[in-house]
């Protein structure tokens, strides 16, 4: 039998559903509300990201969770039990931190040994299990190792291992990779994905890296300023926002101020500020009022020297910036209503266009969106 079957076996299993619920919770620092009112499910065996910009709230909801922070009103669950007056060592989570806090006193295996002393494991069982964790998180070589002898990313590895050693029902994850280099990060996401899917475990990741949440996670919620913008798959989020703040964080976006002229069930006609009339997707549900924000993401964006054959969403500009990125061109176009896009191409020419060149921007109506301030 493999280590990953054995670790499946090992953990907490449940009838319920759900590992992780939030009921209206809010927390009050000196009379700030740092979290508003949060409803939250995580279901279990899910990677779950909790994505937003500093001091939205975020990592606040992961201490709670955690049971650093008490919620000043409403309900924290864990695998359907209240957490509320359950002291964080009592709870089945553990947190992996940004800054890892290891032990510099201790070594690799002492690290990863440390809780299962705590609980006064026979030798043998805590042999057992740090073995098992060492295996997991590929550290068997660095076992007689101090932190300061490790590089980044094997200090996060040890981090890891110390919180699965302990076979929670939830692992929380707070900026985990956010003090490693761009390469290294790129490499831990891999291992991060390989060891959830391998475990079956409920993941919870609070990060402010947007491409991060979109490759990592099953779902993510947007918070701001205390509150939850939106729940949803990293597709979901990223291709339908539900407001130009989920738009704008998410990735890169063009924006602009418009008002509705007419619309049936298939499309909305709308007027920007400038005056540029374009036909857009249409809100899901509901009147939004006649002031809208209107989304288009760079890479929807076609651009052509020629005026294409259509007469909705073109719009003729010049070229103001062209910067090459490799796998990808970033332009920047300045439309002759005055307005700016920026676009984003694959690298599939070679050859590109000069600054100041006469070109046409299009789009199609389904990739443009009208939204919610």
């Amino acid at each position: 039998m493999s280590v990953t079957s054995l670790q499946k076996q090992s953990y907490p299993q449940t009838s319920a559903e759900l590992d992780v619920e939030l009921h209206k919770v809010f927390k009050v620092f000196n009379g700030e509300t740092a979290v508003r009112g949060v409803d939250l499910n995580i279901n279990r065996g899910e990677f779950f990201s909790i994505l937003g910009p500093s001091g939205c709230g975020k990592t606040t909801i992961l201490r709670l969770m955690a049971g650093f922070e008490s919620p000043s009103a409403g309900e924290v669950l864990i695998q359907g039990q209240s957490m509320n007056h359950v002291p964080p060592y009592k709870r089945p989570v553990n947190t992996v931190f940004q800054s890892y806090a290891l032990f510099n006193h201790l070594n690799v295996w002492e690290n990863i040994a440390f809780g299962l002393r705590i609980k006064k494991l026979l030798s043998s069982e805590l042999e057992y299990r740090v073995k098992e964790a060492l295996k997991l998180v590929k550290m068997e070589a660095y076992t007689n190792r101090f932190p300061a002898q490790l590089s980044g990313g094997q200090q996060q590895r040890v981090a890891l291992a110390r919180a699965l050693v302990n076979r929670p029902a939830v692992v929380l994850l707070d900026e985990p990779l956010g003090a490693l280099d761009l390469k290294l990060r790129k490499e831990m996401q891999v291992e991060l994905s390989n060891l959830h899917q391998n475990l079956g475990l409920t993941f919870v990741m609070v990060t402010h890296d947007q491409e991060e949440a979109l490759s990592l996670s099953d779902r993510i919620a947007v918070m701001r300023t205390g509150k939850i913008e939106q729940i949803g798959t990293p597709t979901e989020i990223y291709e339908r926002p539900r407001t130009a703040f989920v738009a704008d964080f998410i990735g890169d976006t063009n924006l602009f101020k418009a008002r509705k002229e007419s619309y049936d069930a298939s499309s909305l006609q709308i007027v920007t500020s400038t005056g540029m009339k374009m036909i857009v997707q249409p809100p899901e549900a509901g009147d939004m009022g006649q002031e809208v924000i209107v989304s288009i993401r760079p890479e929807k964006i076609q651009l052509s020297l020629y005026q294409p054959p259509m007469a909705v969403n073109c719009f003729e500009g010049r070229l103001q910036h062209v910067m090459y990125l490799g796998t990808h061109v970033h332009y920047v176009v300045e439309l002759i209503t005055g307005d700016r896009l920026t676009v984003m191409q694959p690298n599939t020419h070679g050859h590109l266009p000069d600054p100041h060149t006469p070109i046409y921007a299009h789009w199609a109506a389904t990739d443009c969106l009208a939204l919610k301030e």
